[in-house]
């Protein structure tokens, strides 16, 4: 009687772990499904053309964002679907219906917080100036007047125009930095993450990064939901809250960025 009683608990035992392990990858609930664009997925918007976020290697979509969307999903027991769109029309494509979530280095700021929510922050970017190495430009304060490239309707370029700068329009760091090199521009804004992702693979020669954390906090990254869906915002949060717990999303971060910058 013994022997049965202490088998039943061992198989209990084994089946209360097996179902923790199910546990952490949750099925979506009915309230996620009624608010997605497509039941079962989770659209998510981004541009593909920014790496290491998002663009394509072997005509595959990869980069970080990428992945960590992958793993959301995963984890809210959706399958990822992505709509790469154009930054100029990308947050807007959120607006009217075109997928469920934006997922492209998004900053939070008070005027998109008047439109969209915000997932919690998995990334904390830090600013950059990209200029010439015999540059005399030292920080933030030195590029009143000046040309400084920065992606319209970004974060960079607010901070260019608050300090007085020129604003050259460009959002793609490869040609920005082409520009800084033909002398068309003094700086490029952007940030420290995307400066240390370029530097592995080309050439940095003639330029340097100023990290003006001290002059500009580090911007808060998150994933954009329309207010109305709050389901799958709040799905999403839980889903990304484990994976910062088990170490994956800094895991992603050191393998694109070559660093944790998530703090």
């Amino acid at each position: 009687m013994k022997f049965w009683k202490k088998a039943l608990l061992t198989v209990a035992a084994l089946t209360l772990g097996t179902s923790a392990g199910i546990s952490s990858i949750h099925a979506a609930s009915s309230a996620v499904n009624s608010e997605l664009k497509n039941k079962g997925e989770l659209t998510i918007g981004l541009e593909g053309t920014y790496s290491p976020y998002s663009y394509r290697k072997n005509n595959k979509l990869t980069g970080f964002e990428v992945d960590l969307g992958k793993a959301v999903a995963k984890k809210m027991g959706l399958k990822a679907k992505f709509v790469p769109t154009k930054w100029d029309s990308l947050v807007a494509g959120l607006g009217s219906g075109k997928y469920d979530v934006v997922m492209n280095n998004i900053t939070q700021t008070p005027e998109r917080a008047k439109q969209y929510n915000f997932s919690t922050p998995y990334i904390k970017s830090r600013f950059a100036l990209i200029v010439p190495a015999d540059s005399k430009i030292k920080s933030l304060k030195d590029i009143k007047g000046k040309k400084v490239v920065a992606g319209t309707g970004t974060n960079n370029a607010d901070i260019a125009k608050k300090f007085g700068a020129k604003l050259v329009p460009n959002g793609d760091f490869a040609s920005a930095v082409g520009i800084i090199k033909q002398g068309r521009a003094d700086a490029e804004i952007n940030s420290r993450e995307a400066w240390y992702a370029y530097s592995k693979k080309n050439s940095t020669k003639g330029l340097k990064m100023i990290d003006v954390s001290s002059e500009q906090k580090p911007a808060k990254i998150s994933a954009l939901f329309n207010k109305k869906d709050t389901a799958i915002q709040s799905s999403y949060n839980k889903a990304l809250k484990e994976l910062q717990q088990d170490g994956t999303v800094k895991k992603l971060s050191e393998k694109y960025f070559g660093a944790d910058i998530t703090e």
